[in-house]
């Protein structure tokens, strides 16, 4: 399989999940003009434009990031990186899944664009309004976002929450989240995904 990344972009998350299921991958890196690193226009890989996308070994290329997630996992029912299809504990990741794409990422990834005046303000307040959510979520004592085991969706959750730094906004009195990244960030295949990508601290 090929994964195809920007590095520190939402692909962060399914290269994580490669590492912590163990399969064999390589990395491609595409650029803002959409190349790949090989020379070739990654539009015709993946005619969205966007990362990530996953080429698998028959041809087929898979996109989106929640459903490459759940590939990977799927792939790797022995890493225990999301519950068996089929049970309410799937529909749980899933819903966790579409928060983080919808809400989190979205609402953080919108910040890039650097909104200016009114639209900056009203863009920060929904940062903060889904900073808020994600607190609320791990702040039961859980360790992770499905409970004590980590999943596919905190490889997506750390990724999007890391943005925060390169944006300079602040995570601020929410030692959940606060918790949550530090604990993420010492997983050894986390810190194998973020060397590879040239992120290591």
């Amino acid at each position: 399989m090929k994964l195809y990344i920007m590095p520190g972009a939402c692909s962060l998350a399914s290269h994580i999940a490669l590492r912590e299921a163990g399969l064999p991958f390589e990395i491609e890196k595409v650029n803002g003009e959409k190349l790949t690193e090989s020379g070739a226009d990654y539009r015709a890989i993946n005619p969205k434009g966007y990362v990530p996308a996953l080429a698998l070994d028959d041809g087929e290329v898979l996109t989106e990031g929640a459903a490459i997630l759940q590939f990977i996992a799927d792939e790797a029912p022995a890493a225990a990186l999301a519950p068996a299809n089929g049970t309410r504990q799937r529909l749980r990741l899933q819903e966790q899944l579409n928060f983080i794409a919808s809400e989190v990422h979205k609402t953080i990834g919108a910040m890039f664009a650097k909104p200016e005046g009114a639209a900056r303000e009203a863009a920060l307040a929904k940062v903060e309004s889904r900073l808020d959510m994600a607190e609320r979520l791990l702040a039961d004592g859980r360790q992770y976002v499905m409970g004590d085991a980590f999943s596919v969706a905190d490889g997506y959750l750390f990724t999007v929450l890391n943005w925060t730094g390169f944006l300079g906004l602040e995570i601020g009195e929410r030692p959940a989240l606060k918790a949550f990244l530090a604990r993420v960030a010492e997983r050894p295949k986390v810190k194998e995904a973020l060397a590879a990508e040239g992120l290591a601290a």
